[in-house]
C-alpha cells in the first residue's frame, strides 16, 4: 500500500467499457510525514474520497481485486481515507 494526497480529478468520456461508472483521481504520493514523494498517478476511487484527502492506495493485481473484476484495466485503486498517521520519531535503525 501507498499513502497519497488527492490533488485532482480526471474525466474521460471515451474509455474502455469496463471503466464506465468509475471515478478517476490524481494522487500525489507522500511519505509518513506528508512530504511529497514521487510522481503523481491516476487511481480509481472505490470509497468516495475527494480532493485534499490523504488516502491509502493499492497497486497492481490488488487494485483489480478491490473492484471485483479480474480483467479490468486498472493498476491503482484508492481503498481507504487516512484519519491519522503516527510515526515514532525515535532513533533510526
Amino acid at each position: 500500500m501507498q499513502i497519497g494526497r488527492i490533488v485532482g480529478n480526471v474525466w474521460a468520456t471515451k474509455k474502455d467499457d469496463d471503466l464506465n461508472g468509475l471515478k478517476f483521481l490524481v494522487v500525489q504520493p507522500i511519505d509518513c510525514y506528508s512530504h511529497y514523494e514521487g510522481h503523481t498517478f491516476i487511481a480509481v476511487d472505490s470509497i468516495g474520497s475527494g480532493i485534499g484527502e490523504i488516502v491509502l492506495v493499492v497497486k497492481g493485481s490488488s487494485a483489480r481485486v478491490c473492484l471485483g473484476k479480474k480483467y479490468i484495466p486498472v493498476d491503482a485503486t484508492i481503498v481507504g481515507i487516512v484519519d491519522n498517521v503516527e510515526v515514532d520519531k525515535g532513533e533510526k535503525k
